[in-house]
């Protein structure tokens, strides 16, 4: 005769049994704290009647505008360029079409984390010739503190439900079965707002000293930060 093959443990029961009761329960909770950064986007132009003087204009104005915002220092975290263009524009000349110009353009973003400064460079950076300044746009760094008390108040908060929920059943929760994630990042992005400062002046007066501009005065927006859970337990068989 053969030996019997050992019983495999039972597997647990998917949805409680009533020895071992669950509760489901989410747990959600949303901040509302102040931004940590703020992005600006920078558009510099030129325009030249051959595309040589637009080059050479853009690559001075380029070169303006990075040196001041490089001149803030550590309030700047991040300085990036982004596209860069030089078009010709055409225009009807007897049967045919000429060029009549050459505009060119470059676009540089920078984030901030200091909003004094950023009020006084976003000023600066629109007085400067044929510049444009869009933004700011406020938000948190991807690993603030704000991220983590949001998520910790969301299981304390599902902890609490299920508490309450077993408590009305004259029971007491017994374990944690299972804790899932639903996103804890920003609930509502920040919003691109259209050009706040823009400047198409032109050069100032050989010898002449400009005063600077005033600092814009800037109110930071709040951000909201959302975080859900969903929480499984096990809990004691209840006083029914």
């Amino acid at each position: 005769m053969t030996a019997d093959a050992p019983a495999h443990a039972a597997a647990p029961a998917p949805f409680g049994t009533p020895e071992t009761p669950r509760v489901a329960v989410r747990g959600e909770a949303r901040l509302e704290v102040d931004p940590e950064i703020a992005t600006i986007d920078i558009s510099i132009g030129a325009r030249g009647t051959d595309r040589r003087s637009a080059l050479d204009d853009l690559t001075r104005r380029n070169n303006d505008a990075l040196a001041l915002i490089k001149s803030y220092g550590d309030a700047v975290e991040k300085l990036t360029t982004g596209s860069f263009s030089v078009n010709p524009e055409l225009t009807r000349h007897g049967r045919g079409e000429r060029v009549r110009a050459y505009h060119g353009r470059v676009n540089v973003s920078a984030q901030l984390n200091d909003f004094t400064a950023l009020g006084e460079l976003t000023t600066r950076l629109a007085d400067l010739e044929l510049t444009t300044v869009n933004g700011p746009w406020w938000a948190l760094r991807p690993d603030s503190p704000a991220h983590a008390e949001a998520r910790r108040q969301a299981v304390r908060e599902a902890v609490q439900r299920a508490r309450e929920y077993a408590g009305a059943l004259g029971a007491d929760l017994a374990a944690l079965v299972e804790l899932a994630d639903l996103g804890a990042e920003n609930a509502v992005p920040f919003t691109r707002a259209p050009a706040f400062a823009q400047s198409y002046g032109g050069a100032p007066a050989p010898g002449s000293a400009a005063a600077a501009p005033p600092a814009l005065d800037l109110e930071p927006q709040r951000q909201t930060v959302h975080a859900q859970v969903n929480a499984r337990f096990t809990m004691t068989p209840p006083v029914l």
